[in-house]
């Protein structure tokens, strides 16, 4: 049994955490739920108990935990994340603050374990995590050689703002979150554009994809676009393979994959869809076909839930992989 804490725990994903927590069953001493000075006093009730969220502060980083599910943003992270670290605690950090840090590990369950002495872990970015389920156990039996996304993602992944400018949209409000309207519209644009035209979150899904698979010379580029959808991003991937394959051996690797579930009967109809994937836990993948274009290369589509598996969800397998970890050296 265990100290928990969690920050940001009156936002979208901090409260997909508790939801996780809840539903895993997963066991601790103590809750502390953490927030902005804004959001300090709200009541959030879980299993049965009323807690009284406080204020996140140096000194309450300070106190002795064991594990922080860290989901607020970069500045806060980067501030408070390496404070609970030196008190004591391994920190899973949802912010894109530590993520490409040399000796901070990237994670998704599914596909590597922690290796670093560091005890704050990164959790990946929402379409990343999602696209490199399925591209694990591609790359262990045929190898990669170039990836390339393109992204649908739902508002939620702005969190309650975005949540708001689509629905505010609807009635004729304009946008105070996203640029553009995101009602009735696409926007290729998440995150601020960098100088070579990508945007910060393109460069994310490419440097972390490398990272998270250890293949620093894959080739990988990205299209990130903002679709109006509540909920679970789509992601479809353009994978070349290194070794020869065929669909149907595509079909049965991913068949057989942790976490993934495979939806691909296009004669009736049936592929991956963002209300099918909304409140589940696994990463979808279907239309699965041979890209003509290009020799050894695949189409795969692609949906999870962004505030399960995109956040909240593979930041508690991360604290359940740890578990595991520890008690495995203790064998």
């Amino acid at each position: 049994m265990y100290r928990l804490a969690v920050v940001g725990a009156t936002g979208l994903v901090g409260s997909k955490m508790l939801e996780v927590l809840d539903r895993k069953n997963i066991p601790f001493s103590e809750l502390t739920l953490f927030s902005s000075k804004k959001s300090a006093g709200t009541e959030v009730v879980f299993k049965g108990q009323t807690y009284i969220v406080r204020e996140l502060t140096a000194a309450a980083a300070a106190e002795p935990f064991d594990y922080i599910l860290m989901s607020a943003g970069g500045g806060t992270s980067l501030k408070f994340s390496p404070l609970f670290e030196q008190s004591g605690a391994t920190v899973i950090d949802n912010s894109s603050a530590f993520r490409m840090e040399e000796d901070i590990d990237l994670i998704v369950p599914e596909v590597n374990r922690p290796q670093s002495s560091r005890t704050i872990i990164a959790n990946p970015n929402c379409s990343t995590i999602q696209s490199v389920v399925p591209l694990k156990p591609l790359a262990d039996r045929f190898g990669l050689e170039r990836v390339s996304y393109t992204t649908y993602q739902a508002v939620s992944g702005s969190g309650i703002a975005g949540r708001n400018d689509l629905a505010n949209g609807e009635k004729g409000i304009a946008p105070t979150n996203y640029p553009h309207p995101i009602y009735n519209n696409a926007l290729p644009h998440i995150d601020v554009f960098q100088d070579d035209g990508y945007t910060k979150e393109e460069q994310k899904m490419v440097d972390e994809t490398k990272k998270i698979l250890q293949l620093p010379e894959l080739k990988v580029t990205a299209t990130c676009v903002r679709v109006p959808v509540q909920d679970s991003h789509s992601v479809a991937i353009n994978v070349t393979l290194s070794t020869p394959a065929t669909v149907e051996e595509i079909r049965d690797v991913l068949a057989a994959a942790p976490g993934v579930v495979v939806v691909d009967d296009v004669k009736n109809n049936a592929y991956p869809m963002a209300i099918h994937s909304t409140d589940r836990d696994e990463v979808f993948v279907g239309r699965i076909r041979s890209d003509e274009s290009l020799p050894n290369t695949f189409h795969i589509w692609c949906t999870a839930d962004n505030l399960l598996k995109g956040a909240a969800l593979n930041a508690v397998q991360i604290l359940e992989q740890l578990h595991t970890i520890r008690s495995e050296s203790h064998v």
